[in-house]
């Protein structure tokens, strides 16, 4: 019901006497079309008609949609919600009919894992149906699980430096642009190890940006990335939100890959660290998220562990950007 005044009411009718705005208020009221909303009380006149008034659509009339709903629609579709709210389904049908004809028709391409944004151009010639319109809610309503498509997720693609194609080889993972621009001239110059260890590919992991584009690596990088005989490393700066990051991607892939600590390099920073006075090292900003477990300590020993924690405990930090290309050979 929609809420209406009384001038409301009588203004579609022009320039009418009081008693026949009276007469037709009460004939609207005999039809079934409004009702009185008592709480606005009368206007005073005689006789009386309330100020407000409730205007009574009319029921509509879904019986052909719901034979639709009950014998047109593909098998897959769980039609419940849809007989349950008509309303609903009048207003999605158009999406709802387009899925239906897919999986009529081409149910065979769901067999092919392919992006949601090609998914949703697939079914519903709209690129961002799925991810920015009412895809979802579209889904939900039909009782079909988003993983129903056999779909991925794309994010901002890997940036990353191989020196060489060979497996098994070493990957790092570098939170900062900086120590990846320096560690990748110092491949190109030539070398094949730092700070001790081979290295064949480096990963520019933008700081928090890696734990969403790690998701994609395996679709997103070349064949010789994702041998399984490769090692994983990582490398970032020595406080709490570099060792955050480190410990959720580790934990996030697990299942898929072992990420560990780029240790040597680690290690160097905190001795040049302590080469130069650890009271001249910049303080930890206030606003980083200082909760980690502790996982990312287990691979050093325990006296560069102490010394680690130490440092981070005491409000200051190591930048990775502490070691440059001339530290890469030691």
């Amino acid at each position: 019901m929609k809420r209406v005044s009384l001038e409301q009411l009588v203004s579609a009718k022009g320039e009418i006497s009081y008693l026949q705005q009276y007469q037709y208020i009460m004939e609207l009221m005999e039809n079934g079309k409004i009702k009185p909303l008592k709480a606005s009380k009368t206007n005073g006149k005689k006789p009386a008609l309330y100020r407000e008034y409730w205007l009574i659509e009319p029921e509509k009339d879904y019986s052909a949609l719901k034979e639709e709903l009950k014998y047109r629609l593909h098998g897959r579709i769980d039609v419940d919600y849809y007989l349950e709210h008509p309303q609903v389904y009048e207003r999605e049908r158009p999406w709802v009919l387009k899925l239906s004809d897919y999986l009529k028709k081409s149910r065979e391409k769901l067999e092919y894992k392919v992006s949601v944004n090609e998914r949703s151009f697939e079914i519903w010639s709209r690129e961002k149906f799925l991810t920015k319109e009412q895809g979802k809610a579209v889904l939900k309503h039909c009782g079909i699980g988003e993983d129903f498509l056999n779909t991925y997720g794309t994010s901002e693609p890997l940036s990353y430096y191989s020196s060489t194609r060979r497996t098994p080889q070493n990957m790092v993972i570098l939170e900062n642009k900086d120590t990846f621009y320096s560690m990748r001239s110092h491949l190109l110059g030539g070398h094949e190890r730092i700070l001790g260890m081979p290295v064949g590919t480096l990963i520019y992991g933008a700081g928090k940006g890696i734990l969403k584009r790690f998701s994609d690596f395996s679709v997103c990088v070349e064949p010789y990335m994702t041998e399984k005989e490769n090692g994983i490393y990582y490398f970032g700066d020595l406080d709490y939100e570099g060792i955050g990051i480190y410990e959720r991607l580790a934990s996030l892939f697990q299942e898929e890959w072992e990420i560990v600590p780029f240790v040597s390099a680690y290690e160097r920073m905190l001795k040049k660290a302590e080469d130069g006075g650890l009271d001249g090292l910049p303080e930890t900003k206030e606003q980083q998220n200082r909760k980690i477990s502790g996982a990312f300590f287990q691979y050093f020993s325990e006296e560069s562990s102490e010394k680690m924690r130490a440092v981070i405990e005491s409000g200051r930090y190591i930048p990775q950007e502490i070691l440059n290309i001339s530290d890469f050979c030691r």
